[in-house]
């Protein structure tokens, strides 16, 4: 959230390198708040309404009598409760929200949270509550004191801090003039000026090889029906780096893109496009690459920060509609017609490139 004059609240995410000992206390530390969260889950299916008050006075009956929950953090397991009850309260609120589901030991990442009272910063490494101290990756320097961390680890084990800062908002330059994007596969985004367009850069193909040979590894060391070796976890850990590469290689495209987009307009028209289709179709793999959704949103926060003028326009109808006389042609496009002609005015252009003048006009 951005605060004229004040700052912003932002995140700052680092690397985190755990030894083995304090691995293990994150895992089990990890373990006491979910077990904490399941338990929350199951009052509330059995009919009661859970409300943060009465976790509270729970978990500080049970720990009294658990010694496992009392070498623990309190302050993590307060705060497992506190998401909890907030994750149930915007459920009956905000559309779309269901209700806090169960976490599986083996699906569920670990994830906690600790405020001002259960962390602190010394010597270049966090310390968190209980005394586990962990070496911290400083790719950067805060802005200011963390109000808060949030330790996770991803599906390859690694695991990062996330601390909740404030800094001054930079100011964004002056800027006039609008810009319409459409998103589309061929090119991940098309805009009304050829400078600005993201083209569709194809990060994973420029690992294919590679993710080729660690797949038919996986392949062949595969057991069917049986515990799985420690060659093949290899194998598909190799697999799921290379994954996780090409996301943040398109990540950073993104990021980057969106920030030329922000600095050089003042009206950002985007079309409200939702992906969500294009994974059950032919086009999934390079719709997966270009992660339109992740562009979308990136584009859509830093237009906000920056004060810009950002309008979402529904996609009906903008590749029928001419943007020079705004006629609309009474047959729609089929996807391989590339090419936008119009039969009132004889105006032609890029099927794409004449949509996302239609979504500047309409916004």
């Amino acid at each position: 959230a951005t605060l004229r004059g004040v700052g912003e609240v932002v995140r700052y995410t680092y690397r985190l390198r755990p030894g083995a000992q304090a691995e293990r206390a994150l895992t089990a530390e990890w373990h006491r708040c979910r077990f904490l969260w399941n338990e929350a889950v199951h009052q509330q299916k059995s009919g009661s309404l859970p409300t943060f008050g009465k976790l509270s006075k729970l978990l500080t009956q049970v720990r009294s009598r658990s010694t496992w929950l009392r070498d623990g953090s309190q302050v993590a397991q307060q705060q497992t409760l506190r998401t909890f009850a907030q994750g149930l309260e915007h459920s009956f609120t905000m559309k779309g929200r269901g209700r806090p589901a169960f976490k599986a030991r083996k699906n569920s990442l670990p994830s906690l949270e600790y405020t001002v009272r259960g962390f602190s910063l010394h010597d270049g490494r966090l310390v968190l509550a209980k005394g586990l101290s962990i070496p911290v990756v400083w790719s950067r320097a805060l802005p200011s004191d963390p109000t808060s961390v949030r330790i996770t680890r991803d599906a390859l084990g690694c695991w990062y801090a996330s601390f909740v800062v404030r800094r001054d908002a930079a100011p964004a330059p002056d800027a006039t003039g609008g810009i319409g994007i459409d998103w589309g596969v061929a090119a991940t985004a098309t805009t009304t000026s050829r400078e600005f367009d993201l083209p569709h850069l194809g990060c994973r193909k420029r690992c294919a090889a590679e993710l080729a040979r660690a797949q038919r590894k996986m392949a062949r060391r595969h057991r069917k029906g049986q515990t799985q070796s420690n060659g093949y976890l290899w194998a598909r850990r190799e697999a799921a780096k290379l994954h996780k590469k090409a996301a943040r290689q398109t990540q950073h495209d993104s990021r980057v893109w969106a920030k030329r987009v922000v600095d050089g307009h003042d009206l950002i028209a985007v079309e409200d496009f939702k992906p969500r289709f294009l994974a059950k179709s032919t086009m999934a793999r390079k719709a997966a690459d270009a992660a339109i959704g992740s562009a979308k949103r990136e584009l859509i926060e830093r237009g906000v920060r920056a004060g810009r003028k950002v309008v979402l326009v529904r996609p009906a109808y903008t590749t029928m509609t001419c943007s020079r006389c705004f006629a609309r042609a009474k047959q729609p496009l089929e996807l391989a017609e590339r090419t936008f002609r119009c039969v009132d005015c004889g105006y032609t252009d890029g099927r794409d490139r004449n949509a996302a003048r239609v979504i500047l006009a309409v916004a």
